[in-house]
Order: C-alpha cells, then structure tokens, then sequence
C-alpha cells in the first residue's frame, strides 16, 4: 500500500502535485499532431431524476475579513444556488458555462484539443432565476466544492439531480484558482499566481476550509428579510424562506473531497460529507497535517468515500480506505456511520460532469478510445456510472440530513453494477 507522500500515489489522487489533482490525464489527453476539429461540438446533460424542476441563481459573496492567496485581493467568491423551482411556459435553462471558463479551463489543463466546444449553448435543466417550489417543503442545505483548479460548474448535473429531490444545492468557486465569471460578467482568469509555490494544496486547502464557513454563515445570513449578496441582489421569490441551513452537508470531487473532510474537521455544522476520489492527508507537506489533523482526528459525523481506479505501470488499482494510508486512517479514527463505494472501472473525473461529457463531445473532438479511457475510465455505459453516482449521492444525504431509510447504503445493488461497498 502506498504513502501519500509517495510519487506513485500522488499521481492517483492528488496527493501534492496540482496536474494529479485537476488535470484531465495531460499524457492520455495531449493535443495530436493535426490540427483541432473545426466543427462546433456540443453536449447535453442528463435530465434530473427528482419530481420538482430545477432553479438555479449566481451570487457574489465577499469575506471582508480575509485575502485570496497569490493576489491579496479581498476574498470573494462566485457561487451558484440550486433548487425545487417552479417552472413557466418558455422559460429557457441557464447556459452551461461561460465561454471563457471552459475555454481557459481546457487550454490549462488539456491544450486546444478542446477549442470546439460550445460551453454556452450546452445547457442543463435549471432556470436562471425561476421562483422557488415551496411544496418542496423545507431545504438541507448541501455544499460542493470543486477540484483544485476546477471550475464549479464540472458539478452541475450533480447539484441539478440533488436539487430536483427537494435539496438547495450551493457550488462555490474557490477563487484564485481557476476561470472564474463572477455574476456581473466580470472574469478573473484565474492568473495561476500559484503554480510555483512549493506546498500549493496547503495554500488552497488553507483558503477554501474558511470559504466553506463563510459560504454557511452566508446561507444562513441570506434567510433573514432583507438579505442580499455583494452586488445587492436577493435570493429568487421564495427560496430565502425555504432554505434550511441548520440540516447541512457537502461533497466535493478530489481536493473538494479533502475539502468537505477538512470542512467538517473544523465546522460542527455540516452534519454529512462526501469524499469523491480526494486525498485527505498530503504528508509530503508537514505542516498539511498540523494545520488539518481531520485524518488522525477522526469524525464522529457521517462520511462517504466515493472512490474510482487508477493505473500504475499498466496495473489498475482501486482507490479505497484499503488501499489509500491517509483513507484508511480517517476511516480507522473515526467513530460515526461510514461507507465506501468503489467504482472500479472510473477515473479521476468520472466524478465530474466529464463523465457524461466526454463521450459526446470525443468524436468531434477526435479523441481516441484511450484518451477518454484516461479520463473517464473504461464502463461500457459512462451514463449508467454517472447515474449510480448521483443515486448514492441522493441516498446518503436522504439518510443523514432527513433521516429516510436507503438500502442501498447497506449491500451491493443490482440497480448499480458498477458500484461496490467495501467494508
């Protein structure tokens, strides 16, 4: 079994290096030789499975207390809300992503070979501002946070599902990063003022647990008349009433994982969090595990480690608390309910949007079988996975945050045969 501070499982997942933790696999994704597809290429999500359409609102929230690392500018943060809506007659769905961010995220992180896609006219199933479903009843309150240097938006078919189930979904950029649009069309291209510190994860980690408490102490704020966010705006009708921030929890994908872990180490009010495929302890830096000692601590609230497979030397191997040191000792020091969900045949960004993203786009991109394998990994059916994902999702929020009994929490499912629990 490999220490993270070993090379071998840095590359797997994300243990000190940023490429291992962001980057679609930069080797299995190169741009080849000829020039890029020059068709526009396209995509669509997968519709929500919940019984309410799906709203959605950006909002900018500034810590007047703290700085962004790299810059010293005073911290802000580009959020976006989902949740149970009402929708009406021509209303149209709010763009995927803006042009920009897509752009420069691919061209950081996997060169021109993803030039051709059209972020903006893929489009999910939530409407920019729709009034709030108040049959929905009262909403928890669910975090996501992001990889490091990934941009929010890689998480919306998750946040639309949970959404449509009757959960306000909060996505939060974590600036300085990455390709950030905040609300008013500003654009900060994530300057990667960062790519030459020496321990950057513990530069990000160090920033995003406050983001984390900032963006809870600002739900709760906004529940109170007469909230707004930075720019004066206010929450859609109906959603300021609905939200429920005493029941709260968070997921988030690789560094987001560590995050949510590391959230919940320092805030008592996430009462559930979800780790998918994230590092938790990153012992090539000391001063990581003295600042987030969550891993040796323990947690006495619920977790889930979401985890998929990487590839050493030709070998696959699973990402799992048995096979990962710093997994293995969270889920040892820990004394509340616990899960591990394997998904054997996923890659690092299957648990994101790419997941059903890169088959559609891959053939007008000219991608080859082993670079979507690289970074999707190798199920026959990437929507069947990707729908397994957001069910375990759905379920363990569903058991912890409003107490409802999910099976599949409890054995293999034959509804899900690319997940497995590993006890």
């Amino acid at each position: 079994m490999d220490s993270p501070s070993t090379p071998r499982y840095a590359g797997a997942v994300a243990a000190g290096a940023v490429a291992a933790l962001t980057a679609l696999p930069a080797a299995a994704v190169a741009a080849p030789s000829e020039p890029p597809a020059p068709e526009t290429v396209t995509f669509d999500l997968p519709d929500p499975t919940g019984p309410y359409d799906v709203g959605t609102t950006e909002l900018r929230l500034v810590d007047e207390d703290r700085t962004t690392p790299w810059t010293d500018d005073v911290r802000e943060l580009a959020v976006s809300v989902w949740y149970p809506a009402e929708h009406r007659p021509g209303d149209e769905p709010a763009p995927y992503a803006d042009q920009r961010v897509g752009d420069l995220f691919t061209e950081y992180q996997v060169g021109r070979r993803f030039a051709g896609v059209d972020w903006e006219s893929a489009a999910g199933s939530a409407v920019p501002g729709a009034r709030a479903d108040r049959s929905a009843g009262r909403l928890p309150v669910v975090l996501y946070s992001p990889g490091a240097a990934v941009p929010r938006v890689f998480g919306t078919s998750m946040a639309e599902d949970l959404a449509s189930h009757g959960y306000a979904v909060v996505t939060v950029d974590h600036t300085g990063e990455a390709p950030v649009r905040f609300p008013d069309g500003r654009f900060d291209d994530g300057d990667r003022h960062w790519e030459d510190e020496p321990n950057v994860i513990t530069g990000f980690t160090a920033a995003r647990v406050p983001d984390t408490r900032f963006v809870l102490d600002s739900v709760e704020d906004a529940t109170r008349k007469g909230w707004t966010d930075a720019d004066g705006r206010r929450l859609p009708h109906g959603l300021a009433k609905a939200l429920d921030p005493s029941t709260a929890g968070m997921f988030g994908m690789s560094l987001g994982g560590a995050t949510t872990v590391h959230g919940m180490g320092a805030d008592e009010r996430i009462g559930a969090g979800i780790d998918m495929d994230g590092s938790v302890d990153f012992t090539s830096d000391p001063e990581f595990a003295e600042r987030f000692p969550t891993a040796d601590e323990g947690l006495d609230r619920p977790f889930m480690f979401m985890g998929g497979s990487r590839v050493r030397d030709g070998e696959v191997l699973p990402n799992t608390h048995r096979t990962f040191e710093d997994w293995g000792r969270l889920w040892d020091n820990s004394t509340g309910w616990k899960r591990d969900v394997h998904f054997a045949e996923a890659r690092h960004f299957s648990f994101t949007d790419f997941q059903v993203v890169m088959p559609q786009v891959a053939e007008g991109l000219g991608l080859s079988e082993e670079q979507v394998e690289g970074a999707i990994g190798t199920t026959d059916d990437p929507q069947r996975l990707h729908a397994s994902q957001r069910a375990y999702v759905r379920a363990f929020f569903d058991h912890h945050l409003r107490g409802e009994r999910r099976p599949v929490l409890d054995a293999d499912s034959p509804g899900h045969p690319d997940a497995r629990l590993v006890g």
